[in-house]
């Protein structure tokens, strides 16, 4: 779980490489992938997703238990 606060822009690694996991440091350039940059809604904590293949980035759908 990671805490959101409202107002602020996320920036998700989509692709893997970050150490910030997870989210994104600027390791993708150079390849195709982009971050998915969000702005929180509301304050919370949310589940985010780690394994990359949710289909509703940046946030968990359970994808990981299908890998």
């Amino acid at each position: 779980m990671e805490k959101l606060e409202k107002g602020k822009t996320y920036a998700w690694c989509s692709c893997g490489k970050s150490n910030n996991q997870p989210w994104c440091n600027g390791a993708h350039q150079g390849s195709d992938y982009i971050p998915k940059v969000f702005t929180a809604e509301e304050t919370k904590d949310a589940a985010i997703c780690g394994c990359k293949q949710t289909k509703n980035p940046p946030y968990c759908d359970g994808s990981h238990a299908r890998l």
